[in-house]
């Protein structure tokens, strides 16, 4: 069976999003552009960590290139995009793997997302082998969206998928676990309930 890539080059929109309730959020990417759709579920990790990682490789774009390449050093708020998810969101993969590049003769970002998939191997060695070579089958590999971003697409998704991911429930003031609406079990307070 051959790889399934969802191609955005460019994408008119590429964002993270939601779909529920604060502590039982969904987490999204969605691409789309032409008419097209493509919404792949991961981990709320998942969202910050791909934000932080873009905007680290951003800035060290910028720091290689002595403030050359174009890459604004903030999301420009022309760009910015606050809209919800297109709907229907419907999920083509759950997210596994994730990569970054900086395409620099394009001067795009390059982010990858990769199908999860379940490897049988005996010791950390072979895992890593397994994930390589599946990171490489570009023929038989699992389903993956692939989006190619300027410099300004690719601030302006780190700032909101950071948002995103803070727009959940506010932490407890001594614990910094999640608050829920009824409260919840404090270890700071050995175990007696606080309200939210």
């Amino acid at each position: 069976m051959s790889r399934e890539v969802f191609l955005y080059d460019p994408p008119e929109r590429f964002v993270a999003g939601t779909v529920g309730l604060p502590g039982r959020r969904t987490f999204f990417l969605q691409a789309s552009a032409a008419g097209r759709v493509t919404s792949v579920a991961l981990e709320k990790t998942q969202v910050a960590a791909l934000a932080e990682r873009i905007d680290e490789l951003l800035d060290e774009v910028v720091r290689r290139t002595g403030g050359n390449a174009p890459v604004p050093a903030v999301a420009p708020a022309d760009v910015a995009d606050t809209a919800p998810l297109d709907n229907p969101v419907e999920e083509e993969f759950r997210v596994g793997t994730m990569a970054l590049a900086w395409d620099g003769e394009e001067q795009r970002m390059i982010v990858e997302a990769q199908a999860l998939v379940e490897l049988d191997a005996e010791s950390e060695e072979d895992l890593a082998e397994a994930e390589e070579r599946l990171l490489q089958d570009e023929e038989n590999g699992p389903p993956m969206l692939r989006v190619r971003l300027t410099g300004a697409q690719a601030r302006a998704f780190a700032k909101r998928a950071l948002d995103v991911v803070n727009a959940g429930r506010p932490p407890c003031p001594l614990c910094s676990l999640p608050l829920d609406p009824e409260g919840h079990v404090c270890p700071r307070q050995n175990g007696y309930r606080r309200g939210a």
